[in-house]
């Protein structure tokens, strides 16, 4: 049972790596996010647009950087050099969240409950992330 455990890990180890780190960008954007909201807007649970926005931006930063380094490092185990894979990087991770902002725009217009909006959202961007990271930021191909 544990070799056969440890054959299926090895057989989809990228993936598998690719979903722990996905939680973890997750858990350390949300509480950049969230220390940001304690510090700079007294744990406001009503943000204004403008605090809102702020708020975002912070978890989003937080999330690409965080990314950026452990898919580079425990995921595609990369060697390129970053001033090459860091632009591309940052790159689909606009593309993707343009991709939840009209996804979501889209689901909740169509009267989708927006946790399950919310759901096939990540889904489609988690999907689309791995995608790109795969074939565009980490490709092992010479540029």
């Amino acid at each position: 049972m544990i070799q056969k455990g440890k054959e299926l890990y090895k057989k989809h180890e990228e993936i598998i790596v690719y979903l722990i780190v996905g939680v973890l960008t997750t858990i350390v954007a949300w509480a950049a996010k969230f220390i940001a909201n304690a510090l700079l807007f007294h744990n406001t649970m009503y943000p204004t647009p403008f605090e809102n926005a702020v708020l975002s931006t912070i978890n989003w930063v937080t999330g690409v950087i965080f990314a950026y380094f452990t898919n580079r490092r425990f995921v595609f185990k990369s060697k390129e050099p970053m001033r090459t894979e860091a632009p591309k990087f940052v790159l689909s991770r606009v593309s993707t969240w343009i991709l939840d902002v009209v996804v979501m725009q889209v689901l909740t217009a169509m009267n989708i409950n927006l946790l399950v909006a919310t759901f096939i959202s990540a889904v489609l961007v988690t999907v689309a992330n791995y995608i790109f990271s795969k074939l565009f930021v980490f490709n092992k191909k010479a540029d």
